[in-house]
């Protein structure tokens, strides 16, 4: 029996570049980061990730990053929405800008917000004159009874939990407005004007009939956000200093890195693969998302 020529020939070349390419890119790089990390052994590996060290940077960076994508995803609907519903002057140059951080070193960005929102820079001296404070919690435990989280007031942005926030936000901001935007330019009008033909109020409309249309992407925006807040560490370094009380994970590894003594880098990488674990977990869950819109999708299709 003839084998059938295919359209696109070259399958089997295309193939093994791509395997190949993704082995060396991505597969051996993680494989030698997950052998290095055996050699602490499950106990060791545990007492790394556990330390009072390491289990601070982690919660600080899981809160900040948590509290960037929340902020994200409201900020990020509103810019998506007037983009997508909208006809306005300079559009187009928003919508640009809005892919900045992409493009833009994260480094850059790291200076920038420093200069903005340091005492002596034009938004952190301004905020600073009328007073400005703001409530973050801090983890205390439970060997002191009561709530394991205090709240700590602070009177800055930068070298301060709300700088790093707002660096974690400026990163992750274009992965919610590029996620949204085209959902929002997909919606069908017909429904809401006919919700309103019979007397919905805008609220009910936007509860009852859009925002079911934009939580998968919603919460795929949200996840992306909190990968990449996760991740995040050329942007934040400058505005969140050397402080105990404002270090993410990333500078832990980085520190570890530099320590050179002995078994220090294999304590890095228990830092690094514990983050890569939660970033395997937010794509799976970016997936599974993926998935249940696409079969409500063709449910409604077929309904």
């Amino acid at each position: 029996m003839a084998r059938r020529a295919r359209v696109l020939p070259g399958f089997s070349l295309s193939l093994g570049v791509t395997v190949l390419y993704l082995s060396l890119v991505v597969l051996l790089p993680l494989s030698a980061l997950f052998l290095k990390t055996a050699e602490l052994g499950w106990e060791r590996f545990l007492g790394v990730i556990t330390s009072g060290w390491v289990a601070a940077a982690v919660r600080f960076t899981l809160g900040a990053s948590l509290a960037a994508a929340l902020l994200n995803v409201a900020v990020g609907l509103l810019i998506a929405w007037v983009l997508g519903r909208y006809t306005f002057p300079f559009a187009r140059v928003i919508d640009a800008v809005i892919d900045l951080p992409f493009a833009l070193p994260t480094a850059v960005a790291g200076i920038a917000l420093s200069t903005l929102y340091s005492e002596g820079g034009l938004l952190g001296g301004a905020l600073a004159s009328v007073g400005f404070r703001y409530p973050w919690p801090a983890w205390r435990g439970f060997a002191h009874g009561g709530l394991p989280i205090a709240w700590t007031v602070h009177d800055r942005i930068a070298l301060a939990p709300l700088g790093v926030v707002i660096a974690m936000a400026f990163v992750g901001l274009p992965f919610v407005v590029r996620t949204v935007q085209p959902v929002i330019e997909d919606l069908g009008r017909d429904v809401e004007e006919a919700a309103a033909t019979l007397g919905a109020s805008r609220l009910q409309i936007f509860r009852a009939i859009v925002l079911p249309e934009l939580a998968p992407a919603l919460l795929t925006g949200f996840a992306l956000a909190l990968a990449r807040g996760l991740g995040e560490y050329g942007s934040v370094i400058f505005i969140s200093g050397n402080r105990p009380d404002t270090e993410i994970a990333s500078q832990v590894i980085i520190k570890m890195i530099e320590v050179n003594e002995t078994g220090t880098y294999a304590d890095a990488t228990a830092v690094a693969v514990l983050l890569l674990g939660a970033s395997f977990a937010l794509l799976l869950a970016i997936n599974l998302l993926q998935r249940a819109a696409a079969r409500a999708d063709a449910g409604r299709a077929a309904g």
